[in-house]
């Protein structure tokens, strides 16, 4: 789902204005989009993305991790991992790099007001996640039971982890576990699906799921709240993987019939539940 003001090929210059290191390996950029025009004509949905694109080493698909109305900034949570992120923490404030976006499919929060709504994240699949869970602050008499479920391999790892307390104080029940735990760590230890199992689902036909993780990850999960009745049509994930071009003409996303970036991220699972099957499942 392209946004209507934007040329798919059209490149915008933007200049780092703020970045805020979150968990090993993993930053957060604020950026501010160069002309004012494209200041002013830029908006997103949750669980959109952007191509980040630097001169020389190339483009890569990010989410915003934060809802961007005319004038914001761009927010985008990045781990260094490839040639074009490990480029990007590279930078520093006062650098430039060019953006297409929005791009993609968002989150069906539309769909989800007046239902309890369960949010699971498995590492930085917390970051695409955000932008619900600020709306959901914003408009928390618009849902019912909110629980967001967070995973990661250590503690240390914990995205937004000094934001926990603010979303707790607005009426969501914040939930962690770790793969490993260390010293000092008192909380659960364990698969995300655990904290599911664990979980209160008092009304299954009207809690919504929005998932978004590893892709083993998110199988299990899925598998899990099908066990406790939730239909199919209320599970939602964020499949981000391969998306090179934004706009399905490269192909290299390609998940059977869909184009991640051109279809998904966000998809309903009930259209890609076969296409995620797990052996032995």
């Amino acid at each position: 789902m392209l946004s209507p003001q934007v040329d798919p090929w059209t490149i915008a210059s933007a200049k780092i204005v703020e970045m805020h290191d979150e968990t090993p390996g993993v930053t957060t950029y604020y950026m501010e989009l160069s002309a004012s025009d494209a200041r002013e004509a830029y908006s997103s949905l949750p669980g959109q993305f952007n191509m980040l694109y630097l001169p020389g080493v190339g483009e890569s698909a990010i989410s915003l991790s934060r809802l961007a109305s005319p004038g914001d900034p761009l927010v985008h949570t990045v781990r260094a991992v490839g040639n074009v992120t490990q480029s990007l923490a590279r930078l520093t404030p006062g650098d430039s790099i060019g953006i297409r976006g929005p791009f993609g499919s968002h989150w069906p929060i539309e769909d989800a007001r007046g239902n309890d709504l369960v949010l699971v994240a498995g590492g930085i699949g917390l970051a695409p996640l955000r932008p619900v869970i600020e709306h959901v602050t914003e408009h928390r008499d618009e849902f019912g039971r909110v629980s967001l479920l967070i995973g990661a391999r250590t503690p240390a790892d914990l995205l937004y982890a000094d934001q926990y307390d603010a979303w707790s104080s607005c009426g969501i029940n914040v939930q962690t576990t770790v793969d490993r735990a260390l010293k000092n760590w008192n909380g659960h230890v364990g698969v995300v699906t655990l904290l599911l199992n664990r979980l209160s689902i008092e009304q299954p036909s009207r809690t919504v799921l929005f998932c978004c993780g590893p892709d083993v990850m998110m199988t299990y999960a899925i598998r899990a709240v099908r066990e406790r009745g939730i239909p199919r049509d209320n599970l939602w994930l964020s499949l981000e993987r391969n998306m090179n071009c934004a706009i399905g003409h490269c192909g290299h996303c390609q998940l059977g019939p869909y184009f991640i970036c051109k279809d998904g991220p966000v998809l309903r699972y009930d259209q890609v539940n076969r296409l995620m099957r797990v052996d032995s499942l």
